[in-house]
């Protein structure tokens, strides 16, 4: 690896970080009800190249926007760094081609959500899909960034074919994942519109028959949640078994203490009714469950099942 590749390698890894922050104030600027300080106007704020605030909310969106945007000229950087400093055909290439797209489409989400007028107390239909699909589109955003720098610095190919049980668990784990993600914004997004005084009262709400939707559907994401939770300590344990290695191993194992954080940071989050700061905490640690899950699928999936072994002379007798 030369060292311009290294370098490459290094920012990729940089960009997966800001990325992750990025998305961590985007959930602020939900969580304040910020997301009208620009009014409905975008790509401008008010009108406004640069906007004279008013209020905090404008303050907070449009830093939102600015760095949104950088994020988006990272990924750019990405995509001429990987051009420049890898050959024709180079999967680091793919991965920055891949990580320019889904940059692309976060950013029209972002805008779709500001022009429809998607923001703040608005639960319409249209709000609650964007809601979700953009959330899943940033669960996509990061790892293909993260697959840009594990490419990057040397990693395989991955193989999906002919690889048993392990494409099989690592599929069903990363569509849980992005399940899990739908329903944690549109969770969420309940929390922010209709929230509750105390934890009973909450609770009452989510079983009334005659509450708004999004609050009957809160009690599905921590369920979702367990399940996945269960799902991964197994998936792990049975892809390190047919992928036996170190790296396998200490993923596997990172995957289940993180989940199981992320899953009492979840109950706290409800216990404490969803205040900013256990958000952003409980969204956090998604994230870092989302790259160990990455971690794990790269590694178990850059090498080809083990051959079957031969029979035994006891079973050939």
């Amino acid at each position: 690896m030369t060292l311009k590749q290294k370098q490459f390698t290094n920012f990729a890894w940089f960009v997966v970080a800001y990325t992750i922050a990025v998305v961590l104030w985007g959930a602020f600027v939900r969580a304040t009800g910020s997301g009208a300080g620009c009014g409905s106007h975008w790509p401008t704020c008010n009108g406004q190249a640069i906007p004279r605030p008013e209020q905090i909310e404008t303050i907070i969106e449009y830093a939102h926007r600015i760095t949104s945007a950088l994020n988006g000229l990272f990924v750019v950087g990405l995509l001429i760094g990987a051009f420049r400093f890898f050959s024709k055909g180079h999967l680091a290439r793919r991965g920055a081609v891949l990580s320019f797209v889904f940059i692309i489409i976060e950013g029209l989400l972002g805008a779709a959500l500001v022009r429809f007028d998607w923001v703040v107390d608005n639960v319409s239909l249209g709000r609650i899909v964007a809601s979700g699909i953009h959330l899943i589109n940033t669960s996509i955003l990061v790892s293909v960034i993260a697959l840009t720098a594990w490419w990057g610095g040397g990693g395989k190919a991955l193989r999906w074919r002919n690889q048993g049980q392990v494409a099989w668990l690592l599929g069903i784990a990363f569509v849980g994942y992005l399940i899990l993600s739908a329903s944690g914004a549109m969770t969420a997004l309940g929390d922010t519109v209709f929230p509750s005084e105390t934890l009973t009262e909450g609770i009452l709400a989510d079983m009334n028959a005659t509450s708004h939707f999004l609050v009957r559907l809160r009690i599905w994401h921590p369920v979702i949640a367990i399940v996945l939770g269960i799902y991964l300590v197994l998936a792990g344990s049975m892809i390190y078994t047919q992928r036996p290695s170190a790296e396998t191993q200490k993923y596997a194992q990172a995957l289940k203490v993180i989940f199981g954080v992320q899953l009492a940071a979840g109950f706290v989050n409800v216990l404490l009714l969803a205040p900013v700061w256990m958000q952003m905490i409980h969204l956090l640690l998604a994230n870092v469950v989302l790259i160990t899950l990455v971690l794990l699928g790269m590694t178990a999936l850059s090498h080809e099942q083990p051959a079957m072994e031969a029979p035994s002379l006891a079973a050939q007798t």
